[in-house]
């Protein structure tokens, strides 16, 4: 009892009528009765691994999912548009009246009050847009310059940022139409 063989090639050996790793340590007291494989001590990389805080854990992909998210919502402020696009339109409205002479023709009257704003409104659509069509292919190339075999991504990270990104190119679409005039352009006044 307590004892094990190993034949020339160092391979595993029956011990008691139980399989046995030819590098484990043998407890060779017979006297306690006991299984040897429960007297085995954890060698000092084993040890160390059940260390708590030391243990190699792979990232969660929060980070993934709230950049993901923060595309879609971007994405979509662009299209509904912000308060910080509603505030910069205002104020260009209020310049444009500030700015305009009292005799002025009415298409430069439109121009400067109404055409300044809605060009002021596109622009921040637009930067709202590009940014959520950056930071969703951020998220979506995350992985390939990460650690291989380490990456965790839920699966709806990716289709909430391929969303950020439509959201931002057709955000991003609208506010070039809207700047350009080609999409409720200025009327001509006469």
């Amino acid at each position: 009892m307590g004892t094990r063989t190993v034949d020339e090639t160092g391979a595993d050996t029956e011990r008691d009528g139980k399989a046995v790793d030819a590098t484990e340590p043998v407890d060779t007291d017979t006297d306690t009765g006991t299984d040897a494989d429960a007297d085995v001590e954890k060698t000092e990389p084993e040890a160390a691994q059940d260390a708590p805080g030391t243990e190699d854990r792979a990232p969660s992909g929060v980070g993934q999912g709230a950049a993901a998210v923060v595309s879609a919502a971007l994405g979509l402020v662009s299209l509904t548009g912000s308060w910080l696009g509603t505030v910069a339109a205002a104020r260009e409205t209020l310049v444009g009246q500030l700015e305009t002479a009292a005799d002025a023709g009415v298409a430069t009257q439109v121009k400067e009050i109404y055409g300044d704003a809605w060009h002021t409104s596109a622009l921040w659509g637009g930067l709202f847009a590009l940014t959520a069509l950056i930071v969703g292919v951020v998220v979506l190339v995350r992985p390939a310059f990460g650690t291989p075999g380490r990456t965790v991504r839920a699966p709806w990270i990716k289709s909430v940022a391929w969303a950020g990104v439509s959201l931002g190119v057709v955000g991003l679409l609208l506010a070039v139409l809207k700047y350009t005039d080609v999409i409720l352009g200025l009327p001509a006044a006469g």
